[in-house]
């Protein structure tokens, strides 16, 4: 699969930092470097905590390359915030998804997944199951 037509992935913080952060740990764990448009949405336009459906909508513009957007959240704000933008119909790419993940775990499985170009149901299968990840 190109790159223009790899799954981007969106991730959605309170914190900008957070969101900024996890995106580079994942690149950086996946190895896929810029092969994968994985965007941060975190905070408030103004630099504050918070989420933002301009931030969010604007992430999932600039990481769309016509095979699907992934959006990865933190907590339930962000969640809502996506699911609002879902609802509308017109403020996300088409075939964009919620994807119901652990965070940075989620992230990292996604942007792995996507960096091999595997379709959106893969890419969210596969952050999905970072759930099942045991650290004992």
């Amino acid at each position: 699969m190109s790159d223009e037509k790899r799954v981007g992935i969106v991730l959605v913080s309170h914190s900008a930092e957070v969101a900024a952060s996890v995106a580079e740990l994942a690149r950086g764990l996946s190895g896929a470097g810029a092969a994968v448009p994985v965007a941060p949405a975190g905070g408030t336009e103004s630099g504050g905590l918070g989420t933002s459906a301009e931030l969010i909508s604007a992430a999932a513009a600039s990481v769309d390359r016509g095979a699907g957007v992934a959006v990865l959240t933190d907590l339930g704000s962000a969640v809502l915030t996506v699911k609002a933008l879902l609802a509308e119909g017109d403020e996300l790419p088409e075939n964009t998804r919620l994807v119901d993940a652990p965070f940075v775990e989620g992230a990292v499985a996604a942007v792995v997944t996507a960096a091999t170009g595997a379709d959106l149901a893969a890419v969210e299968a596969a952050a999905a199951e970072a759930y099942t990840y045991r650290k004992a």
